[in-house]
């Protein structure tokens, strides 16, 4: 009987390709990790650091640095890093070499709650904690606010971030009892008022017209108050 070598090396090929994959596999497994790399995406304001972050990660796994791999759960440590109010988004993975990896991306503030509370309300219309490393530039929020009534707020401090009109010239949004909202511009005395909400591009649009037209007639320090809650015109009260 004839002995097939080429089938019996292609066997003996397969077998050791599998026990090589096999021992890789386990040792891969049980490599212990290093210390976590931090790597912010997006904006690179640091409202939460490095060691922030390394700090979050060694405790919630008692000790990242020295955990095997096949113990380590990735979507634990993905949550927990989520649940914190600066965090917007994270994803965590081991590299090959054992290097446990953290990519994150933090939430941006628009705008600045200062009340009987002070926190930021983010560009998605969340609260966002202070920060005890970094703070924004972004306006001011004052009067009658409620943690878990933002919406408002949120549309008018959206709108002054996508206009570079309002983001040049709004340092802050007041809102009253009765839901009034109002704006004050910067090296201005005049107080602006919105009403509601309802037709605000319209509003806005009124806003720079008249800003345009006082500013070259030198007579934007005449006025008291501007109200634009009227349709298709601005109502000012000028000093006595």
């Amino acid at each position: 009987m004839r002995v097939n070598w080429n089938y019996i090396k292609m066997i003996v090929l397969l077998g050791l390709i599998v026990f090589l994959y096999a021992f890789a596999s386990r040792k891969n497994g049980i490599r212990e990790i290093s210390s976590p790399n931090v790597m912010f995406i997006g904006e690179n304001k640091p409202f939460i650091t490095h060691d922030n972050v390394s700090k979050l990660l060694i405790q919630n796994y008692q000790g990242v640095k020295n955990v095997p791999k096949e113990i380590l759960d990735l979507n634990e440590l993905e949550n927990s890093l989520k649940s914190n109010p600066m965090i917007k988004s994270a994803e965590v993975y081991v590299a090959v070499n054992g290097i446990l990896n953290a990519k994150i991306e933090q939430k941006t503030p628009i705008a600045r709650v200062s009340t009987n509370a002070s926190y930021y309300v983010d560009d998605e219309g969340s609260f966002m904690p202070l920060s005890p490393n970094y703070s924004a530039r972004v306006p001011l929020v004052t009067g009658s606010v409620e943690k878990n009534n933002l919406k408002n707020i949120f549309t008018v401090a959206k709108k002054i971030q996508n206009d570079e009109f309002l983001k040049k010239h709004v340092v802050e949004i007041h809102q009253s009892r009765d839901k009034a909202l109002f704006l004050r511009l910067r090296q201005c005395n005049f107080l602006v008022k919105l009403g509601d909400i309802k037709l605000l591009d319209k509003k806005i649009n009124n806003l720079k017209a008249f800003y345009i037209k006082s500013l070259k007639e030198n007579t934007l320090n005449d006025y008291t108050k501007v109200n634009l809650q009227f349709d298709n015109q601005v109502v000012c009260s000028k000093q006595s």
